[in-house]
């Protein structure tokens, strides 16, 4: 009587990583990464590009790029995020996490349209 072979990491028992381990798909990696991008773009935004006086010429020409692209990173990694834990059964908290900078995202886009100043 001859045995098939057991294949490691095949069948029910294949476990995806926990609530506290670090995203197992590759989704749940660039949703992190995205969001860890936009919390580096957010901070020097924040502490370096908010400091500088207004008048400088490559501002107005290099910050309105950079700001969307800010933007776009943060809804890349709440998107990616959402697909990652929904779709591919993600369950790291980092991957819920990488959710939070799009909602800030949406917060202050909505606070914009909604409530112009």
């Amino acid at each position: 009587m001859s045995q098939s072979p057991i294949i490691q990491g095949v069948g029910p028992t294949q476990r995806k990583g926990g609530f506290f381990d670090a995203p197992s798909t590759k989704l749940g990696r660039w949703a992190v990464g995205l969001g860890a991008a936009f919390v580096v773009m957010f901070l020097i935004n924040s502490f370096v590009f908010m400091r500088l006086s207004s008048d400088a010429p490559w501002q107005r020409m290099l910050l309105p790029f950079y700001g969307i692209g800010m933007l776009a990173c943060g809804l890349a990694a709440g998107i990616t995020g959402v697909i990652a834990i929904v779709r591919r059964g993600e369950r790291s908290w980092l991957a819920w996490l990488a959710v939070l900078p799009c909602m800030w995202v949406i917060f202050m886009l909505l606070g914009e349209f909604l409530f112009p100043h």
